[in-house]
């Protein structure tokens, strides 16, 4: 419990700091966009390592050479837990917008960093602002930003890595409009540093995995018709996989 309200505080903290910097990075935005974006996700990531120490937390990262600098791409992974994001993001060498749901849209100072760092905020059951979201994603693309997408909707709250729900074709659509490449993450017991045991956060030791980028265009016919499940089961396998290495 005391790791859980220390960092609880750590973010309150954040947020509180985070408004200067905001303010000065947005002057800078005016005249240097990618100097102030890339300023501000290194300051993040840092933010986010510290939080993960905090909660005694040990990442294996694997294929993180297989994210070439200076290239936008479509990351799609598995979801598990909050800790998902703050994982992969810490690790981007690249600046990246994660699709959140739109509730995170309306916490005060919070959204005003995802903002910033482009992400973007998608109500599930509003086909046509899904659709804007999905446009939206392909103009970051278009213009060197990754986009990072969790296909299953919402956190797996099963408890079991394995099992992964369906994943949602209309994620893919960045991919087929871009033409940029699609990299495979997937991670393993993320949900067991907090979400089995909500409010209490646990040390553990988790998996995340890139894997080899594939482009949509190497697909054949029948890959693409069913893109969804072609990698709903790369990730399954990969989870599989490290399953076996964490206790």
């Amino acid at each position: 419990m005391i790791r859980a309200l220390i960092a609880v505080i750590f973010v309150i903290l954040y947020c509180i700091i985070s408004v200067p910097i905001l303010l000065v990075e947005t002057v800078i935005r005016k005249f240097n966009p990618f100097l102030a974006e890339t300023s501000m996700l290194r300051i993040v990531q840092g933010a986010f390592k510290f939080l993960l120490f905090i909660c005694g937390t040990k990442v294996t990262v694997k294929g993180l050479d297989n994210i070439t600098e200076g290239e936008a791409v479509l990351f799609v992974a598995n979801h598990q837990s909050f800790f998902d994001i703050i994982i992969s993001y810490s690790q981007m060498k690249n600046r990246c917008g994660y699709i959140a749901k739109d509730n995170l849209e309306h916490i005060p100072l919070l959204s005003w960093n995802m903002k910033f760092l482009f992400c973007l905020f998608l109500k599930r059951d509003d086909l046509r602002q899904g659709m804007e979201t999905i446009k939206k994603a392909i103009d970051y693309i278009k213009n060197g930003i990754s986009v990072f997408v969790f296909p299953e909707g919402t956190r797996n709250k099963s408890g079991v890595d394995t099992e992964l729900q369906p994943f949602h074709r209309g994620s893919f659509k960045i991919a087929q409009r871009t033409g940029c490449r699609i990299i495979p993450v997937s991670f393993n017991r993320t949900s067991d540093i907090f979400e089995a045991h909500f409010p209490v956060v646990k040390p553990r030791e988790v998996i995340v995995e890139y894997g080899a980028p594939i482009a949509y265009g190497d697909l054949s016919r029948e890959e693409q018709k069913h893109i969804d499940e072609y990698f709903r089961t790369i990730i399954r396998d990969m989870v599989e996989k490290n399953s076996r290495e964490v206790s």
